[in-house]
């Protein structure tokens, strides 16, 4: 039977590698067609260069680039000429890795089903075994030996094309292609939808250079906001400034990052530019991106000297609690709430803002960490996990892990607070099974995504999820006689016996005096130094003095002597 799986160690996620801000443009009619002339153009050069690098396959070398570069230069220009053959091999490596992941994706499908196939009809799962469930009737036997049966093909089809080096990727988008077959149902019009086309087709990228005036030469921004661009070859006649360029009558103002723009093109430092047009609003946008230098990244002990922010992130809204640097929750709960329905920009704007609330609430609370969990669904939304919950696994595909996560990052490296990932196993349940009930109060009820909050914080802390040790078990010495402890022996207040203090155990003689003072050592007396010596009644009297002589007589010494609280010796008769 197999045990709880072994939990990664919590890490600082590094910061995000690079740096992109956007400006739109109030293009007027001509710079718009220019724009538009330009960009399809050099869309045509880019599909016909991908169409080459596909049909070269794993053949990728150096004089085969050369050769493709040398073939665009005719028609365009040599910095043209580079930034199209670049974005082609990123393309086709892209699609390439994504072979990958969908090959691996359908094995363990595969595999999941067969094993599901090979167990009897009903029977219950173990996983703790490792064993499976079977499959819940006839039918969906039936149905799944099918599905098996396609699944393989699609393996099979996809092995071949990893071997060949064959990759299927559509300029523009797989999904706007298939749009053009139901541009009712998508309530389009057929020149909306080429418009649409003609946009995401078109190619206006360029990479920047570093030593070069104002970080790129084909598509230039100066400080005061100029655009302009470096004509191809063929449409040279479009110029309306010398060297073959073309300066637009917009001008680009970024809001965003405009200090640290302005740093690096008046330095002439490399800065990237990418220009496209949003048909549905139509606008122009122009975005720049560059590299930022790699921070390093902020040591675990550092980052949580003054505890962290825990974050519980769910389909609706983040959790969060403040916890210090022993794990104790600090304050009240904190929730912020979003709503995942919706557009894409609806759910990436609310996603945003979300991550602003938590931020400032982090700034407030002075920590320097916020603590998140590493999940990924990608595994989890098959329907061979959750085949009966469709409402589960469409929640779980909605969900945006990576680009919470990612976004999270970006934001948070710029107000200075570290992104600490933790394993996400079992921290809703411990969190309910330790801290839901003692965090609840009359005023408060403490949720299970709050419990949660507190473990994953407690974990990247370091500290155990459970509030207290578990008691010693039973044996022929202490039968679950101790309390629990929280802290080790050698720390003081800890849930324990309290120390023994010196002196007798009388309420004749006050601590610290006595004969007994700081002997605190067997309960037999007999060879104590300081103890009452033992009585013989045949041994001779060691000194001429008095001594008792009897039980009797020891008796009413002993009386007399709490009484009176001297230390004088009786004698018989006396």
């Amino acid at each position: 039977m197999g045990g709880l799986r072994e939990l990664a160690a919590s890490f600082v996620v590094p910061g995000p590698a690079g740096v992109s801000i956007r400006a739109r443009l109030r293009v007027s009619p001509q710079d718009a067609a220019v724009l538009t002339g330009v960009g399809m153009f050099l869309g045509s050069l880019a599909s016909g260069d991908l169409a080459t690098r596909s049909r070269q396959g794993r053949v990728q070398d150096a004089a085969s680039w050369a050769e493709r570069k040398r073939a665009l230069t005719v028609s365009s220009s040599a910095r043209w000429a580079g930034s199209v053959t670049k974005a082609t091999d990123d393309q086709w490596a892209l699609a390439r890795r994504g072979q990958g992941a969908e090959m691996a994706w359908l094995r363990g499908q595969i595999t999941r089903i067969e094993a599901r196939l090979a167990r009897p009809l009903g029977l219950r799962g173990d996983k703790r075994a490792g064993l499976v469930s079977g499959y819940a009737t006839r039918t969906e036997w039936h149905a799944k030996s099918r599905r098996l049966r396609v699944l393989q093909d699609r393996l099979s089809a996809l092995e071949s094309d990893w071997m060949a080096g064959r990759v299927r990727v559509v300029r523009g988008g797989k999904t706007l292609a298939r749009r053009r077959h139901h541009v009712d149902e998508a309530g389009l019009s057929r020149q909306a939808w080429r418009e649409q086309w003609q946009a995401a087709r078109m190619f206006l990228a360029a990479d920047g250079e570093t030593g070069k005036r104002w970080g790129n030469e084909t598509i230039r921004v100066t400080d005061d906001g100029q655009l302009s661009i470096r004509l191809p070859a063929a449409l040279a006649h479009l110029a309306n400034a010398p060297h073959c360029r073309y300066v637009f009558d917009a001008t680009v103002a970024f809001r965003h990052r405009a200090g640290e723009w302005l740093d690096r093109i008046a330095a002439n430092r490399a800065v990237a530019y990418r220009v496209h047009h949003d048909v549905l609003r139509g606008r122009w946008y122009v975005t720049a991106s560059w590299k930022r230098m790699q921070a390093p990244v902020l040591p675990l002990e550092a980052a949580l000297a003054h505890g962290l922010i825990a974050v519980d992130m769910n389909d609706d809204h983040l959790a969060a609690w403040h916890l210090d640097l022993h794990g104790n929750p600090v304050g009240e709960p904190r929730r912020f709430s979003y709503d995942l329905s919706g557009s894409a920009h609806h759910r990436d704007a609310q996603i945003r803002h979300a991550l602003t609330r938590l931020l400032y609430y982090a700034r407030r609370s002075g920590v320097a960490a916020i603590a998140i969990e590493d999940l990924d669904f990608a595994e989890s939304t098959s329907r061979e996990r959750h085949g009966g919950n469709k409402r589960f696994r469409a929640l779980l595909s909605r969900f945006p892990t990576a680009k919470l996560r990612a976004r999270l990052v970006s934001m948070a490296t710029e107000q200075n607070v570290a992104v600490v990932a933790v394993d996400p196993a079992y921290t809703s349940r411990w969190g309910a099974q330790h801290w839901q009930q003692p965090l609840a109060t009359s005023r408060r009820k403490t949720t299970r995504h709050d419990a949660a909050a507190v473990a994953i914080g407690r974990r990247a802390l370091g500290h155990p999820i459970r509030r207290r040790t578990a008691p010693p078990p039973h044996d022929r010495r202490d039968c679950a006689g101790h309390r629990t402890a929280q802290a080790g022996p050698e720390s003081r207040r800890r849930e324990g016996p309290r120390p023994r203090a010196p002196g007798p155990r009388t309420r004749s003689v006050s601590p610290g005096s006595g004969a007994k003072a700081g002997d605190q050592r067997a309960q037999h007396r007999s060879g104590h130094a300081a103890g009452w010596e033992s009585w013989d009644r045949d041994a001779p009297a060691r000194s001429p003095g008095r001594e008792l002589t009897s039980c009797a007589d020891r008796d009413i010494g002993l009386q007399d002597r709490a009484r009176d609280n001297v230390g004088c010796r009786l004698v018989p008769g006396a």
